[in-house]
């Protein structure tokens, strides 16, 4: 397993470079996500509407952060389960979604269409929303001001920790971490 510094700018041209198990500290641009901005997502891309955001190589944290204290620009951010948006991401992914940020599982789908269009999934760590917030050095609601803690922001973020969870390949380390479990548990 290696460990990058990545800036979200670049993130395309090392997509294939970041294999399952590896660990990112992210830098740059992300915007933030949940189930009710993506249904808001397809009403504009069905009305023929642009999204608040190029989606195009855009990388997307399923998060709400709560209100900053404290001259924080955010308070507790820390993420939410990323299968609530599975009905919606192939679709994302088939417009240039590179990368997801969230916690637990992906459908079928979702890898496949992430092999396909060449996209990975992070996964920061759950419980730890206030940590998180120590990577957020900027954020400003750029959407669906009306859904509160949901609405679309932009945030900048500096070496904010994940672990790639799905490559651009589809290798899991959902899968090859429970193998390696198994494994384990035999010889012991």
């Amino acid at each position: 397993m290696s460990k990058y510094n990545v800036n979200t700018s670049e993130l395309e041209s090392k997509l294939y470079e970041l294999k399952a198990g590896d660990t990112v500290f992210l830098s740059g641009k992300i915007y933030t996500a949940r189930d009710a901005a993506h249904k808001r997502f397809f009403e504009l891309l069905d009305n023929g509407e642009p999204l608040p955001f190029d989606i195009r190589g855009a990388t997307v944290y399923y998060a709400g952060p709560t209100p900053g204290k404290d001259g924080m620009p955010v308070g507790s951010c820390g993420p939410t389960t990323s299968g609530r948006m599975d009905k919606f991401t192939p679709r994302l992914l088939s417009l240039g979604l590179a990368c997801m940020i969230g916690k637990g599982e992906r459908d079928e789908s979702v890898i496949s269409a992430m092999k396909e269009h060449g996209a990975v999934y992070l996964c920061a760590v759950g419980g730890a929303g206030a940590l998180i917030a120590e990577t957020i050095k900027s954020a400003r609601v750029i959407a669906f001001d009306d859904l509160g803690c949901e609405s679309v922001k932009e945030m900048e973020v500096s070496g904010l920790p994940c672990v790639v969870a799905i490559d651009a390949r589809g290798n899991s380390l959902f899968v090859s971490g429970r193998a390696e479990y198994a494994e384990q548990r035999k010889e012991a």
